[in-house]
């Protein structure tokens, strides 16, 4: 108990402090309430801890005992263990086991918390409670005391008032008689009072009557004077400051018996801890019996096998195409094999350094390991773990580049030799073509998301990703732009005499029109037919021809460019509508790829596969067969604008899918700047003109038409949310925070048309917003 100088007195220093004190004493008592709610509830929770400590206990025992067989010897072991359980299992049991004791242990401590303590510290605050009320009762007993001596004090003080009252009332009525002279009355009058103040009786018998009484009054008053004070004195000097004393040590008696009970709870608690720590500390001196390797070593012991390596994988030939396995050597194969060859060599050295590198990494992770498992390194284990799998991940995947690579060279080598040797091959990049452009290869369009694709950065030979790898490895080396631009003619040329289909339909596939392909095996017109041995290139024909153009065809799905001038979001154009069936966008007239923008682009013309009549304004009507010139090409709507070649006709709107655009040219075209035409509309045209050949007289249908653009509709206004400069003919530049008229909004391809200050043309459909 903390020491004090000066031990404080409350009768001493409160004087009349009675009901602070005994507010603050009853205070105190009350508290003793809160103290004992406070071990019952104390005793609840640890009754309600022990109880689920108990039952996760029981859980886990009925767990343990389903699967305990299948955690030592696991699933399916060879070897029956029958009772015999795991290190792991055992130590395991020991852990249930301590915590059900541990339960015990909090059982016990519940009820102690409530007899040991709970209960005695209810029956001293009501023993106190008793106390604290005789002593209330006792200080009123003393202050109605005081009280009534202070009201008798007052009574006398009254009565002698009354009797002055009387004696001056005589004087006056004597004073006023006239039986006596005024000099003898006076004289009387001062005898007289002599006479009340000495108790003595006047002449005059009435006078001495009132002189006594008020004499005797006065006395009475005087003497109560003294009583009253005498007892006041003795209330706040020892009546009152013994009470005090007395409630100061009801006090200290209640916190002296706390105490008491404080200590036998730190007592009780303590060695409830000292029994659960002498199990914890048996649990401890189990837990490193348990050698990882023990389970390792009884369940290889129950589970130990004959095993062989699973047979290899051998080629099968499919069901519907016979064949064996040899590799294909004809130009086609090899050019293929040789692009894969190529690659191959180049990378292995790479991923060599590469697999050496990582597995040193993972060298060095284990021996950190092992340093921490034997105490010589404080790192966090689990850390280190977790960074050498990281490492033997990226090990992973770049020894399986490797064997790949070593295996794709030592099959490929065994099979045609190095064809590499020699081999000039293109420094192809990936390409996002903003113009429209075609592969070189098999003359298709190169679309896709944002049309992406591959270019030579020497040459400008440009294909589709994956024409990559059937690209001949014949790069001339690095072109200037007119060598770029002639090369790229004679590509186009060469790539639409592969992909050219038969007219008279007797080359192809029972009886019907052959179909052209974009790969570099496609099938040649007056080719025979398709053998076991033209598997791989015929496949590629039907797989990368027909599949892909007859797709395109009527999938109406319009892929534009992805640009980003880094002022504002970048603008995803690819966008796929179900509703709308659209035909392919053909090969621009106008606009080649990016090395032509400088050119004089000559006018392109057409025919009409079928007739087609108007159904709104800026539609034009026009017959099957007939030809025209385009005036403006497909911008992705399906529509191109045309003028018939008759006098006096008027340009107007027609599907694309209608016309055939690679029939007429105009007169002024000049050979040394042809643009090679889509082969995506050759087979189109080539593919429909078949369907017809059958001989029907009926008359020939188009195909579905796209919903036309800029149908007239209130004029609508967007506004610029950043600057925006034109990439390319046909765009707009345009000016953060500019009102633009909506010509076109957008139709599933990430753009819009507006009318600007800086003219008519498109802008990306995120960076406008409506007004």
């Amino acid at each position: 108990m903390a020491e004090v100088d000066i031990a404080p007195n409350f009768g001493a220093e409160l004087k009349d402090g009675f009901k602070p004190v005994n507010a603050w004493v009853a205070n105190g008592i009350a508290w003793l309430d809160d103290v004992q709610q406070f071990y019952r509830e104390r005793s609840v929770i640890e009754k309600e801890y022990s109880q689920k400590l108990s039952a996760l206990a029981k859980k886990y025992f009925e767990k343990k005992a389903k699967k305990s067989s299948t955690l030592s010897v696991g699933d399916t072991p060879t070897v029956t263990p029958g009772s015999l359980e795991s290190a792991s299992m055992t130590t395991w049991t020991v852990q249930l086991t301590t915590l059900e004791q541990r339960a015990a242990e909090h059982e016990r401590f519940s009820v102690q918390l409530v007899n040991s303590l709970a209960q005695p510290l209810q029956n001293l605050a009501e023993r106190y409670e008793q106390l604290r009320k005789q002593h209330a009762e006792y200080a009123a007993k003393l202050e109605k005391e005081r009280d009534s001596a202070y009201g008798d004090l007052r009574k006398t003080k009254g009565k002698y008032d009354s009797v002055c009252q009387e004696v001056e009332s005589r004087r006056k009525k004597i004073e006023s008689s006239f039986d006596h002279g005024k000099t003898k009355a006076q004289n009387q009058y001062q005898q007289q009072q002599s006479d009340m103040r000495n108790m003595k009786v006047g002449r005059n018998p009435h006078m001495k009557l009132w002189a006594t009484t008020l004499t005797c009054r006065q006395s009475t008053y005087l003497i109560a004077i003294n009583v009253t004070n005498k007892q006041k004195e003795r209330y706040y000097h020892e009546y009152v400051p013994e009470l005090l004393d007395s409630l100061q040590s009801v006090s200290e008696a209640k916190t002296a018996t706390l105490n008491k009970l404080w200590s036998t709870a730190a007592g009780l608690e303590t060695e409830t801890l000292q029994r659960s720590l002498q199990l914890l500390g048996h649990l401890s001196g189990e837990i490193p019996r348990n050698n990882p390797v023990l389970d390792s070593m009884m369940f290889v012991r129950h589970n130990a096998s004959q095993w062989q390596d699973p047979l290899d994988f051998a080629f099968e030939p499919s069901p519907v195409w016979l064949d064996d396995d040899v590799m294909a050597s004809d130009p086609s194969s090899k050019t293929f094999l040789m692009n894969i060859l190529s690659k191959s060599k180049s990378s292995v050295g790479e991923l060599r350094r590469e697999c050496e590198g990582k597995r040193k990494e993972v060298e060095g992770a284990k021996r950190v390991r092992q340093a921490i498992r034997e105490g010589r390194d404080k790192r966090d284990e689990l850390e280190v773990v977790r960074s050498q799998l990281r490492q033997q991940e990226m090990l992973h995947e770049a020894e399986r580049k490797m064997i790949t690579a070593e295996v794709e060279v030592s099959t490929i080598t065994a099979a045609v030799g190095d064809v590499t040797v020699g081999a000039r091959n293109h420094a192809m990049r990936n390409e996002t073509f903003r113009l429209p452009t075609n592969c070189d290869l098999c003359g298709d369009r190169i679309w896709g998301l944002s049309a992406k694709g591959l270019i030579c950065n020497d040459c400008g030979y440009t294909c589709h990703l994956k024409c990559e790898l059937k690209v001949p490895a014949d790069c001339p080396g690095e072109l200037n732009k007119d060598q770029k631009k002639a090369m790229k003619t004679e590509r186009q040329a060469s790539a639409q005499a592969s992909a050219a289909s038969p007219t008279d339909g007797s080359n192809g596939i029972n009886g019907r029109p052959s179909i052209s392909g974009s790969g570099g095996g496609s099938q040649r017109s007056g080719a025979p037919g398709l053998q076991r041995s033209d598997t791989m290139g015929s496949m590629n024909t039907l797989s990368s021809g027909y599949a892909a153009s007859a797709h395109r065809s009527v999938s109406g799905t319009t892929v534009a460019t992805m640009r980003d001038n880094g002022d504002g979001p970048k603008i995803n154009t690819s966008s796929a509508r179900q509703h709308r069936i659209a035909a392919p966008a053909p090969t621009s007239p106008f606009r080649g790829n990016g090395d032509d923008d400088d050119d004089d682009e000559p006018q392109a013309g057409g025919r009409m596969l079928y007739a087609y009549q108007a159904n709104s304004d800026g539609e034009l009507s026009i017959g099957e067969g007939q030809t025209f010139t385009l005036l403006e090409p497909d911008d992705g709507s399906g529509w191109i604008k045309i003028k018939p070649n008759t006098i006096g006709s008027s340009a107007g709107l027609v599907p694309a899918s209608y016309a055939d655009l690679s029939t007429v040219r105009s007169p002024t075209t000049h050979s040394s700047n042809n643009r090679p035409i889509s082969s995506a509309f050759s087979a189109s045209a080539v593919s429909l003109a078949g369907s017809d050949s059958a001989g029907s007289v009926k008359k020939k249908v188009g195909p579905a038409v796209a919903p036309r653009r800029g149908a007239k509709k209130a004029v609508k206004q967007v506004e610029g949310l950043y600057t925006y400069s034109a990439q390319g003919p046909g765009e707009a530049n345009m000016e953060a925070g500019e009102k633009m008229v909506l010509v076109s909004p957008d139709q599933g391809d990430g753009w819009v048309e507006v009318q600007a200050r800086a003219g008519k043309g498109v802008v990306p459909a995120s960076w406008v917003k409506d007004v």
